[in-house]
Formats: structure tokens, sequence, C-alpha cells
């Protein structure tokens, strides 16, 4: 997995979370908190994420094949999609249920130090995770917005861990305030309430996570700051004139497909030509080096055609920009 893939924060997360996960439920066992048990299996989930993600990285490092012969890039994003699954059902689901099981049979905590403990501790673990993770984010963010980095994001991991730890970070206040209450009116039900809060809130992490990857899966261009430098970059006025119609296709988080019909002047011959293409080709993997995967066809581009067609991207001069 590159750097951008964010290999430092997911590790850092895996740690924290596998700590957190012993803690929370020694805390369970101790006190009988409905939270603890949720936040435990949640951490649980949360490092078999972690782990799923490390090994779709290391799974699409593998050379391209004849059955696969555009390689395994998007395996990440099969992994990235199975996270949210996992997060959805292990995480949410469970801790739906185990809140409705508390809220039903409500029962005084005991030993509360414990679970008050162990969350202050999961606090610092899991901020020192999410300041990691911040920390990577912010090397690829620019000036993105936070919400804007998560929707446009084409290296999975990074969104993924930043989603889980920051709905770690207001799941461990909530059942904070849960075991909180709890113990200051003596009625077990507030735990109850704390663990179906952190369940509505995995659930809801867990689906803008399973869309966005899903967006992934299908196929996304390339960012329109990209898809203009390539057209840039292909056109150098001479040998070719313009772009007649592109489309673009991430193979993986780095690594981009590019099919183009570009304009060449009727003139040239089959050598010219051949040469014109090899250059596009330079400039465009300058210009934009994840474009690994690059098809040119060469046309003349025919206003009267362009203009006479229904759809101009399917005629044969296709619109000129």
């Amino acid at each position: 997995m590159s750097a951008s893939g964010g290999t430092r924060a997911i590790v850092a997360a895996l740690s924290a979370n596998m700590a957190i996960a012993a803690a929370k439920f020694t805390a369970f066992a101790l006190s009988g908190s409905s939270s603890m048990l949720a936040e435990g299996v949640h951490s649980v989930a949360d490092s078999g994420n972690q782990a799923l993600l490390l090994l779709g990285g290391r799974r699409a490092q593998r050379r391209a094949s004849e059955e696969h012969p555009f390689g395994y890039g998007r395996e990440r994003y099969v992994y990235g999609f199975l996270v949210s699954i996992v997060l959805f059902t292990v995480g949410g689901v469970f801790a739906l249920y185990e809140g409705y099981a508390k809220v039903s049979h409500p029962h005084r905590l005991d030993n509360w130090y414990w679970p008050v403990g162990v969350l202050l501790f999961a606090l610092i673990a899991e901020g020192f995770s999410f300041r990691t993770a911040v920390q990577e984010a912010n090397l690829l963010r620019g000036r993105q917005s936070w919400i804007r980095f998560v929707r446009t994001a084409k290296a999975p991991e990074l969104p993924v861990v930043l989603l889980e730890d920051f709905g770690a970070l207001i799941g461990l206040v909530l059942a904070l305030a849960g075991v909180a209450l709890a113990l200051a009116t003596g009625d077990g039900l507030w735990d109850g309430v704390g663990t179906l809060c952190i369940g509505t809130l995995l659930v809801l992490i867990a689906l803008v996570l399973a869309a966005e990857t899903k967006s992934l899966l299908l196929g996304e261009a390339a960012d329109p700051e990209q898809v203009a430098s390539i057209r840039a970059a292909a056109v150098d006025g001479e040998t070719v004139t313009g772009v007649i119609h592109m489309r673009t296709l991430h193979l993986g988080p780095e690594e981009l497909l590019v099919a183009a019909k570009i304009a060449v002047p009727h003139e040239h011959t089959a050598a010219q030509v051949a040469r014109a293409i090899d250059a596009a080709e330079s400039r465009i993997r300058t210009a934009v080096p994840i474009a690994r995967v690059i098809y040119l066809e060469p046309d003349i581009y025919d206003p009267a055609a362009a203009a006479a067609g229904e759809d101009p991207t399917a005629t044969p001069g296709g619109p000129h920009p």
C-alpha cells in the first residue's frame, strides 16, 4: 500500500483498538455495563476492520494477470466495502440489540469505577489514533473541507479510519454519559439508552461508508482538476489540436485509465500521428502521474458531423473543446 493509503493511521488505530477492546471487556465483566459490552464489541469490530484494510492493501499490490489485465488496485475498494458491512452488523446492530435488552431489563451497575476508568483510558487512546489519522489525511486533503475529502477521496483507507475513530470518540462520550446518568439516578435504564445511541451512531457511519465505497466500486472518474490537466497536456496545438471526447476511470486509488479521441491534422501521415500519440501520452503522464493506462484514438474533427448527431459524444467528430 502506498503512503497515501494511510498505513500509519491504520496501524495506529489497530493498536489502540486492540488495547481498548481488552480493557472494555474487563470492565464489562466486573460491572455488567451494557455500554461497556457494546463498546467492547465495537472495538473488536474496528480492529477487524483495520486488519481488513491492511489485507486489502497487500492484495491490491499483486501484479496484473491475463485474467485481470488492469491489476488488482480496486481490491482496496472491496475491502473498504466489507468494513462498512462489519461496522453495520457487528458494531451497530449488536449495540442496538444490547441496548434494547438493557432498556427492557435494566439493572444497577456494579464496580462503576471500572467502566469510568476504562472509558477515560479509551478516550485518550482513541484521541491519539484520531490525531494520527487527521495528520495523515492533511497530507492529502489540501484546502478541501473534511466532508468533501471523505466524499472525493479515492483511497478508501483514510476516510474509513477517520470516520471509525470519530465515531469511536463520540461513542465513548455517549457511553460515559450513559454510565454517569445510571450512577447519578441509580437507574440502569440510562446505560441502555447510551448503548442505543452508540448503535444508532455506528449504523449511520456504516451507511455513509457503504455509500462512498460503493461509488468507488462502481468506478469513479478522475477529479475535475485532473481531467482538466489531462486535456491540457494532450493538446499541443500542432500535432494534436484538441480532445474530441474523453473518459477516465480509477483502476485503483493511484492508477487511472484514460481513453480519449484526439483531433489530429488531416494531412499528417500515419508515422506523424503515431509520434503525436506517443508525445501526448508522455505529456499526460507528466501532468498526471497516476494516469498509467492511456488509450488515444486519432480522428479528424468534423464540426458538421458533430452538430448533426443527436448525441455529440457518440458522433464521429464528437464535441470539440
